[in-house]
């Protein structure tokens, strides 16, 4: 007989990938938060994209090519939380410090963690 365990999906990372605007202005960004490059992905001498890693786990970015149009909107409907162990307040001022601005300071959740919240320059909203 399956288990519940048997018939769900085992991930083993889920890795997501944000199409921005400017992609050297986004690894700034996330350089600022702690992220390092990993990988970078170039197209006849230009940097179409990378892969961001902190800790064990990673997010990739990828350069927009416009064929979509330069004002559609990205980022809407979604937040990414990022779970830690470290000192949440000084990674908020690390970060401060990098020149980001929060969108929310260090914060007491009623879920009881500790968060702050920023949004990178492309609009993708973190937690």
């Amino acid at each position: 007989m399956a288990t519940i365990h048997d018939l769900t999906l085992q991930a083993k990372s889920i890795v997501p990938s944000f199409t921005v605007d400017d992609i050297q202005k986004s690894i700034t960004f996330y350089e600022g938060l702690g992220f390092a490059v990993e990988e970078r992905w170039e197209e006849n001498g230009v940097l179409q994209g990378v892969m961001l890693r902190a800790g064990d786990h990673r997010l990739g970015l990828s350069q927009d090519d416009w064929k979509k149009g330069r004002d559609r909107t990205k980022g809407l409907g979604m937040r990414v939380h990022i779970g830690t162990g470290q000192d949440v307040d000084q990674l908020a001022m690390r970060a401060k410090a990098a020149g980001i601005s929060l969108d929310a300071d260090p914060h007491d959740t009623p879920w009881n963690s500790r968060q702050f919240e920023v949004t990178d320059p492309s609009g993708f909203k973190l937690a």
